[in-house]
């Protein structure tokens, strides 16, 4: 079996964190470029390398052609991953309801 060339260029903790990125529908793959580096394509092949294989088709089918995972799909500002109607949170207290 050959080695992961993903976990010789990331701790555990970041390829974790780049899967659940890959996982959360509002997170686009340039969020993750940006963060790690990683082109779609290079998502796509480390989620292959790190999911079982009924787990990887079926986070393939939530995201393929999905807009929220695609930044040129999404009507965000320039230059920001974050959706307009998301509140802001200030001062580390989350405002209670």
């Amino acid at each position: 079996m050959s080695t992961n060339p993903y976990s010789e260029r990331f701790t555990e903790r970041e390829l974790d964190r780049i899967i659940e990125m890959a996982w959360e529908d509002r997170t686009t793959f340039d969020a993750i470029e940006f963060q790690f580096g990683l082109k779609e394509q290079e998502v796509i092949e480390l989620m292959r390398r790190q999911m079982k294989p009924s787990s990887f088709r079926m986070w393939r089918e939530r995201v393929q052609g999905r807009a929220t995972k695609h930044a040129a799909l999404r009507n965000f500002e320039k230059g920001t991953f974050k959706s307009s109607r998301q509140k802001q949170i200030t001062h580390n207290k989350i405002s209670k309801r």
